[in-house]
């Protein structure tokens, strides 16, 4: 067997130590997670209460805020032309979940990315329609490849009017006629759109020149705003990493800031059980870590001072609509994913790790919410996020973990020097229950555990009277020494 592997025979107990003195690397790593703009965040919702409160509960940094396009009237302020006499801003449908969005956020860092273009910017052969019903999905608004300016200033100009009315209290129309808002709200980072290579079929080149164009016209808006660039659907071709991140492929004077690409496991096949997905996810995982590190060695390459953050890490069962009932256990392997992702990332020196996303339901990805639907609590990928949370940040020190087990294997541990004491990240991605020895310095420690046993709800802490951690199926568990 190669040398720190363990065996999927998890009865067999596994030995760990830490050298607390040996960092191996300092994290720059943020625990957070992204929240899609869709009808369950309005006022009206069931959901609306309990949403925002687990989002301001978390208090994370780096809150990625995707007003999507399935909702054109939720997420398009502009969603018809301006003639030679009249325009048709309209932010009704927005300004009440932005306004609920920043507030849950005080305090705490945000990343905007009002993502969707209007589809009137872009040559079609036909009128795109939307739904009059703002609550109404919509799948089909995303047409067109080629925008009907070809200098990108139009689309620049939009996206700068958006800016100016959330930072500025208002903006001037492209009449000349000042609309109000009232906001002034601080937008340190924004994204400029989403997933390009799936919505209109984005080339890098497109890509980079509506970037361009975008990030000019907000940059004299909000010159203290940092950009954030690429965000791609997969991150199998280097094309987009390669073209994005060459300075030579800009205009002069403008600013390489942040890059974001996305990750979500699936099933490899239809037929699979809640017992086989555990294989498939994790496989996916080791298998996009690669990825990882190669697009890393892209940016260092050529933009090194740019940060990354991988902003949409979840699974996907079946799309956006998943049938049938979803068992527990599946949020906690879910969540325990995403807890090795963020140790990965850790290791690898990824800035931001966003779980994908506080609401999903029927139609709009059930199987990715952080947020139980039906009665608007928390799930299991919501309270492992922010275990993480509470315990980890940047800063941090991984020191040298002797024993632990190796990058496949069926438990992954890593000990942490951090500010808020010596710790033990311990993460269990099997269904089944595995034993660890830890040194005798832990006993009277803090243990606290995401795992099936707790259904909904925060785990409480518990002493630790014995050095042998039991481990519970899928568990994400903190040690933390006195």
């Amino acid at each position: 067997m190669p040398c720190g592997f363990i065996s999927e025979n998890l009865a067999a107990q596994v030995s760990v130590s830490a050298d607390w003195n040996k960092t191996v690397t300092v994290s720059k790593t943020t625990p957070t997670l992204q929240v899609v703009v869709n009808p369950m965040l309005r006022t009206h919702s069931p959901m609306h209460d309990g949403t925002f409160a687990a989002l301001k509960n978390l208090g994370a940094d780096f809150v990625r805020y995707v007003p999507w396009f399935p909702y054109p009237r939720l997420v398009v302020p502009e969603l018809e032309p301006p003639t030679k006499t009249k325009t048709f801003w309209d932010f009704t449908e927005m300004d009440s979940m932005m306004a609920d969005f920043m507030k849950a956020q005080e305090g705490h860092s945000v990343v905007i990315n009002f993502s969707t273009i209007p589809a009137w910017m872009f040559k079609n052969d036909k009128r795109v329609d939307y739904p009059k019903n703002p609550d109404e999905v919509y799948w089909h608004y995303n047409q067109g490849t080629e925008l009907r300016d070809t200098t990108c200033k139009e689309l620049g100009d939009y996206f700068a009017r958006i800016l100016e009315w959330y930072t500025k209290g208002g903006f001037k129309d492209e009449l000349g006629v000042y609309h109000k808002s009232g906001h002034y709200y601080k937008i340190p980072y924004w994204e400029v759109l989403n997933e390009p290579d799936l919505e209109h079929e984005t080339t890098p080149e497109q890509y980079t020149k509506r970037y361009d164009a975008i990030v000019t016209a907000m940059k004299k808006v909000s010159p203290n705003t940092k950009f954030i660039g690429i965000s791609t659907a997969f991150s199998s071709s280097p094309e987009f990493f390669e073209y994005f991140l060459n300075p030579a492929h800009h205009k002069k004077g403008i600013p390489l800031e942040g890059i974001s690409y996305h990750f979500y496991a699936t099933m490899a096949d239809t037929s699979q059980t809640l017992h086989e997905y555990q294989y498939s996810f994790f496989d996916q995982a080791y298998g996009f870590m690669d990825k990882v590190r190669y697009i890393e060695g892209i940016r260092k390459r050529l933009a090194p001072k740019v940060f990354t953050c991988i902003n949409e890490i979840g699974v996907i069962l079946t799309g956006n609509d998943h049938k049938g009932e979803i068992p527990m256990e599946y949020w906690n392997l879910a969540g325990a994913m995403y807890a090795y992702l963020y140790l990965e990332m850790a290791k690898v020196g990824i800035e931001v790790a966003g779980e994908s996303q506080l609401v999903g339901y029927p139609t709009q990805f059930p199987d990715v919410s952080m947020m139980n639907w039906k009665n608007s609590k928390p799930n299991a990928r919501y309270w492992v996020l922010k275990l993480l949370k509470d315990n980890f940040g940047p800063g941090d020190k991984l020191v040298e973990t002797p024993g632990a087990p190796g990058f496949k294997a069926a438990l992954a541990i890593q000990a942490f020097n951090t500010a808020k004491g010596k710790k033990y990240l311990l993460i269990n991605k099997r269904d089944k229950e595995a034993n660890v020895q830890l040194p005798k310095e832990v006993v009277g420690a803090s243990m606290q555990s995401v795992d099936a046993s707790v259904i909904e709800q925060e785990s409480v802490p518990h002493t630790l009277s014995d050095s042998t951690v039991n481990l519970k199926p899928f568990s994400v568990s903190v040690v933390t020494l006195k």
